[in-house]
């Protein structure tokens, strides 16, 4: 099905401080908006916190047309955290995310709707030709490839911000902390079908980039998370149990090298470390082994829903 079907449409952007993007944003979306889907549509902006006049701006945005919409935190929360709360209050059976920044090209909306309609469940920008700065792009491009061997789904731009959704799959996502860089792989993970298309990428205009170098590291945390929730949510003790036999086989193997030395007295117990680690590794593996067993006994399907303090919604 390649011809573009005139669904109802939802854009969630998350933004912090983009005071002056937003005008000149909501009037391209609007444009493109009424071409694809009529009145059809509707754009949620989440204010993460903002300091400057970005909620002002957006309000009166909304008091001139109804299909725009705001949800305000009290304080910045995060990226996550923001589209968490925007799928949750979306309409549309194919939900759009975008930064609000400029750099994102509304007019890429129809060719990520156009893939949607191709039949698949999730489809991810691809910034095939960025314009941010070498302290950007390298290290993502390092992020990139880790996340795409470690995750198991081949993709060279996870953290793009422009996405398509399904309905059904952006609501069916658990999302916090970080993971907003990781929601292909976990959409991934539960069975839909995701793709990437290039899309361009523009300059910034105005203001900067409010994501700092800390964000790498975060990125690389989470990514454990990622790892362990798609290849081991459900059986948690064929990780812990691995690491705990490995860690109680060397121990183990230790000992008993030492024991048949100090039986044929060529060595005394006591003058050799080496007893130590051995009875060390032969506990922490009995404890990686009940950890795996708790899990087992605890293990869930998603993370607990958190609650996030909205001071206004219009």
């Amino acid at each position: 099905m390649n011809e573009i079907e005139k669904l109802k449409i939802s854009v969630v952007i998350p933004l912090l401080n983009e005071e002056e993007s937003l005008n000149e944003l909501s009037n391209l979306l609007e444009e493109n908006l009424n071409k694809l889907a009529g009145k059809e549509w509707e754009v949620i902006y989440i204010d993460d916190g903002s300091t400057d006049k970005s909620f002002d701006i957006i309000k009166k945005i909304c008091e001139k047309n109804n299909n725009f919409k705001v949800i305000r935190f009290r304080r910045n929360y995060g990226k996550s955290a923001a589209l968490s709360v925007g799928f949750k209050r979306a309409e549309g059976e194919i939900i759009i995310t975008m930064d609000a920044d400029l750099q994102d090209d509304p007019n890429e909306l129809q060719n990520l709707i156009a893939k949607i309609n191709d039949g698949y469940d999730l489809v991810s920008g691809w910034k095939k030709k960025r314009y941010d700065p070498i302290s950007k792009t390298l290290p993502s491009k390092f992020f990139n490839w880790v996340t795409s061997k470690a995750s198991g789904i081949k993709l060279h731009d996870f953290n793009c911000g422009l996405k398509a959704y399904r309905k059904e799959t952006a609501k069916s996502l658990n999302v916090y902390g970080e993971m907003h860089r990781f929601l292909p792989a976990l959409a991934f993970r539960d069975g839909f079908k995701v793709t990437e298309i290039p899309v361009l990428h523009h300059a910034r205009k105005h203001g900067y980039s409010k994501f700092g170098a800390s964000r790498f590291i975060k990125g690389f945390l989470d990514l454990i998370t990622v790892v362990f929730l798609t290849r081991f949510l459900k059986r948690p003790l064929h990780f812990f149990g691995t690491l705990g036999f490995l860690c109680s086989f060397l121990g183990l193997g230790i000992d008993i090298y030492l024991t048949i030395e100090w039986l044929l007295d060529k060595t005394y117990l006591s003058q050799r470390p080496l007893v130590f680690l051995g009875v060390g590794l032969i506990i922490v593996g009995v404890q990686f082994i009940s950890m795996g067993l708790l899990g087992e006994m605890l293990v869930r399907n998603a993370a607990k829903e958190q609650n996030y303090s909205i001071k206004e919604i219009i």
